[in-house]
């Protein structure tokens, strides 16, 4: 009898969500019969020898390597600063902000009971569920936030980011850009890959355009570390407004 790989390890004790079993299987750390499996949803024999390689995950989410890679290449000081998670999931972002010195997180999500349960249960991270970033009216987010990330899927970051910028006025901000969820669909290949260099550059400066648009003064950027979920480069945009915010 086969079932999915990422039930699988949770059933037996190798992940403690299937969250967590997913980002493990993705980041390429788990071996099945000594064979490495990348997909999720794969079956497997319920007797199969699991090996994992490496640590630990060090985030509750894969999106806790990327904003690391964020605050490390730009010296970016998260101490004790209130922070906003834009399209937060399971909490790789908002887990690495707590880890590296955030005092609060603002965790939003269009979904509900997607984010690990450690930090649900952290008084630190403030839960916005079932809601859609996209739609925050003007200062409607709590006063204060000086740092905020975004990650989101399915969607242009280009049409979440003004709702975003407007409720949160965030001094400083990183956005991970998506080239599938920016370039056009002739772009993209099979298995949902943007392979073409020039569309993903093309895809990166839609994304800086639109925070140019919103007034930040000052944009930097390098590649995310790590591959998106289906194997996409993705990039990390730094973004700086006035100290007053956006």
């Amino acid at each position: 009898m086969k079932e999915r790989l990422d039930k699988l390890m949770v059933s037996r004790g190798y992940a403690p969500s299937r969250e967590r079993a997913q980002a493990l299987i993705l980041a390429g750390r788990v071996l099945v019969n000594e064979q490495k499996i990348e997909k999720p949803g794969s079956p497997v024999a319920a007797d199969a020898v699991f090996r994992l390689l490496g640590d630990d995950l060090r985030y509750v989410g894969r999106g806790g390597l990327k904003l690391e890679a964020a605050l490390a290449e730009w010296k970016i000081d998260l101490s004790g600063l209130f922070c906003a998670d834009i399209g937060a999931s399971t909490g790789g972002f908002t887990d690495c902000m707590l880890q590296h010195g955030a005092a609060r997180v603002l965790a939003i999500d269009t979904g509900y009971g997607q984010i690990a349960q450690k930090l649900r249960d952290d008084p630190r991270v403030q839960l916005m569920e079932r809601t859609n970033a996209r739609h925050l009216a003007p200062d409607s987010l709590p006063p204060g936030i000086t740092f905020a990330a975004m990650d989101v899927s399915f969607i242009s970051a280009t049409l979440v980011l003004p709702a975003v910028v407007a409720a949160a006025r965030p001094e400083r901000m990183v956005v991970l850009a998506k080239p599938q969820f920016e370039a056009g669909r002739q772009h993209i290949g099979k298995g949902g890959i943007v392979r073409s260099p020039e569309a993903q550059r093309a895809a990166v400066e839609r994304v800086r355009s639109c925070l140019m648009e919103l007034g930040a003064g000052s944009i930097q950027e390098r590649e995310s570390p790590i591959l998106g979920a289906e194997g996409n480069r993705e990039f990390l945009l730094y973004a700086i407004w006035k100290a007053t915010g956006a």
